[in-house]
């Protein structure tokens, strides 16, 4: 290993404008730069290496045609590598349909310290994962699984075992609406918190990266305490203006009245919208949380059927940091800790009979709510030229949408895979927006109306709607909320409908197997209350969740999955956690011989 250098692109010192993307590095290994540029070629990245030696050296860049890998070919995502300012004659991302190293040549480094910059070509989404440099010509790093893994480890010299970061009380994976208010619910009432989070900014879905605003109702019977924390983190949003406007005359009215219409903007709106901000200080505030930012978690240690410790690896860096919790709480949405716990779960549809359901299919089957990656465009004072992009969705005058902003309804991987293929899910929306924006500004016979917009934004975090559902004491079905069946631990109200999504039939006429739009079937409900049940593992003695991977059914995840409901579910799971240390017990035992205490918590709030 000693002639050999790793250089993993998440860890340049300035990655100008490329992005940090570590949505897919448990299926592909790692977290990797992309060039999320909407068509112009961004700024470069850059990073110093320091050689053991001047002399000739063999470059490997893996990397990959992300447009191949959806059958398509015009390789959109094409860099180069430049060394002290000299970029070597190989196209990268131009080859390839899987991740795999691509022969970069070789290259005379003159200088031990010697600068490395990506320079991306198109301005569509190239990637790199990591770059070799090796004295020995012969030498080919792994490919991929464990061998490449061990490759990794070796050549970035990481400690042989993560790094000791202490005791917690509770350990909250995921950094969204739901497990924010589980650690500052938990940490308000004393607990130590650790609160880890794979991404730069806190929100998950109501993050600037994603930008979906908060929907559901709070401070609701049976528990209207239950939801000011959801509301002391909430960003001023559509809702607010929605109520302002009917209670025009209330102090707090006024105003949000008097606020920026552009407010009004509930989904893809301007990245100010969302309040990254307010959300990283209501954490930072608290002298009981421990934040872990850009922290993905990687595995879990058990004894038994208790989670003794969480492995959480900085996206950057690689270092791995050992956190050892009491209790566990699952917000990352995926479900991914409990995953990894070994945690019941179901994904898809149950069928009819096995649930009585409705809204279920006749057969069991894996169809899940898709991903939505929204985007807008923005108008210049002049004409603005896009790109042709022959790799990208084919549209016609019938096809196309004329649309200056796609909201939730732009929604792909519709009864896809949402872990194991979210990255082609992530991509086929990338192609079906710059796919149509070409046409737009192009061909269309309106592409007069379209001469001075310009892509102002498109999210590159996909916003998802469902994956696994982590199976509790308690399954709520549709029935349990259209009966409104009185549970005796009954806690978060929730008052979304049965919001279920499914491909657009018109898009899917047009595209099938290709579709990027979504339509809603939505049946109203009345508020209930969904039981504490549903808010812990059945299997995994320690492990809260909370999130849209709560244990409910597919039906009845369309209603629970919001995120001002997910919130409360956070602020109940906090509470719980606190019986759970001053009882020296686990989830379970809250409800078995605790429930009035909940009760009494809740009511405060």
């Amino acid at each position: 290993m000693d002639k050999i250098i790793l250089l993993e692109a998440e860890s340049f010192e300035d990655s100008g404008g490329w992005i940090v993307d570590q949505q897919f590095m448990d299926q592909m290994g790692s977290p990797y730069l992309m060039a999320h540029g909407l068509g112009l070629p961004v700024k470069d990245a850059l990073t110093t290496v320091q050689f053991p030696a001047a002399g000739i050296y063999r470059v490997w860049v893996r990397t990959k045609d992300w447009a191949a890998s959806l059958g398509a070919s015009g390789a959109p995502g094409r860099f180069q590598l430049a060394i002290d300012g000299r970029r070597l004659p190989a196209v990268f991302g131009a080859e390839g349909a899987q991740w795999r190293w691509q022969d970069g040549g070789t290259v005379e480094i003159a200088a031990r310290k010697t600068l490395i910059a990506l320079h991306d070509l198109t301005g569509f989404n190239g990637r790199c994962d990591a770059i070799v440099f090796s004295k020995d010509p012969d030498f080919r790093p792994p490919e991929s699984g464990p061998e490449l893994a061990k490759f990794r480890r070796s050549a970035a010299v990481l400690p042989a075992a993560p790094e000791e970061a202490g005791e917690f009380d509770l350990v909250v994976a995921g950094g969204g609406i739901a497990g924010i208010c589980a650690a500052l619910s938990a940490a308000r009432r004393g607990l130590k918190v650790a609160l880890v989070h794979d991404r730069p900014v806190l929100g998950g879905n109501n993050s600037s990266e994603v930008r979906v605003g908060l929907s559901g109702e709070i401070n609701l019977p049976p528990y209207p305490s239950l939801g000011n924390i959801v509301k002391e983190i909430a960003p001023v949003g559509y809702y607010d203006f929605i109520a302002a406007e009917q209670n025009p005359t209330a102090p707090e009215s006024r105003r949000i009245l008097k606020l920026d219409p552009a407010k009004r903007i509930h989904n893809a709106g301007p990245a100010e919208n969302y309040e990254d901000e307010k959300k990283l200080l209501a954490v930072q505030a608290e002298e009981h949380i421990r934040l872990f930012l850009n922290c993905h978690v990687t595995a879990v240690k058990m004894n038994g059927d208790e989670i003794t410790a969480v492995t959480a690896a900085d996206i950057r860096t690689g270092r791995e940091q050992l956190i050892k919790p009491r209790l566990a709480a699952d917000c990352t949405g995926d479900g991914a800790l409990g995953a990894l716990a070994g945690a019941d779960f179901r994904v898809g549809r149950e069928n009819r009979a096995e649930t009585g359901e409705e809204l279920a299919p006749e057969k069991t089957d894996r169809l899940v709510m898709g991903t939505s990656v929204q985007w807008y465009a923005g108008l210049r004072p002049e004409p603005v030229s896009f790109p042709e992009c022959p790799w990208a969705l084919p549209f016609t005058e019938e096809t196309c949408q004329h649309a200056l902003r796609g909201d939730w309804n732009w929604e792909s991987g519709i009864g896809a895979d949402q872990i194991a293929d979210f990255e082609k899910i992530r991509d086929h929306s990338f192609r079906a927006i710059f796919g149509n924006w070409d046409f737009l500004k192009n061909r269309s016979r309106r592409k007069d109306e379209y001469a001075r917009h310009a892509l102002a934004w498109a999210a590159c975090i996909g916003g998802k709607r469902e994956s696994r559902r982590l199976q509790g004491d308690i399954v709520l079905c549709q029935q349990d909320i259209e009966s409104r069946k009185p549970f005796p631990d009954a806690c978060v109200t929730c008052t979304w409908p049965f919001d279920l999504h499914y491909p657009d039939p018109e898009n899917q006429r047009h595209l099938p197997g290709q579709e990027f739009l979504a339509i809603s079937e939505s049946k109203p409900i009345k508020p209930y209350a969904i039981p504490y049940r549903c808010l812990y593992s059945r299997n995994i003695r320690n492990l809260f969740m909370a999130g849209r991977n709560i244990s409910v059914t597919h039906a009845a995840l369309g209603t629970v999955r919001v995120q001002k409901t997910t919130g409360m579910m956070g602020e109940v799971v906090g509470m719980a956690a606190a019986l759970c240390r001053k009882h020296d017990v686990f989830p379970r035992a809250v409800y078995e011989t605790h429930l009035s205490e909940l009760t009494a918590m809740m009511k405060r709030g």
